[in-house]
């Protein structure tokens, strides 16, 4: 299993606590979050399944690099980290 991991900043708005969940791709383990908390689904990914603009995801130490169909591995063990981007100037 990995751990899904997501910024405190999100918490204002959904109910989105640290938790353990199986797959081998960051799809699967995404999808294994949002069965348990459904609502966290409409902030990260978009209506076609891929992650937001606004949204970045590190498995591991590095950052996800297939956003369209979150096919990157997931390795036992890794933290899955979700947070928002920021840009400006």
């Amino acid at each position: 299993m990995a751990r899904v991991e997501l910024t405190s900043n999100l918490a204002r708005y959904l109910d989105c606590p640290a938790a353990e969940a199986p797959g081998d791709t960051l799809r699967e383990v995404l999808d294994s979050y949002f069965a348990a908390y459904p609502r966290s689904r409409r902030y990260i990914l978009d209506d076609q399944g891929g992650l937001q603009r606004h949204m970045i995801a590190f498995v591991g130490d590095r950052p996800a690099k297939d956003r369209l169909r979150l096919s990157d591995p997931v390795a036992e063990g890794q933290t899955v980290f979700i947070f928002q981007a920021l840009s400006g100037g």
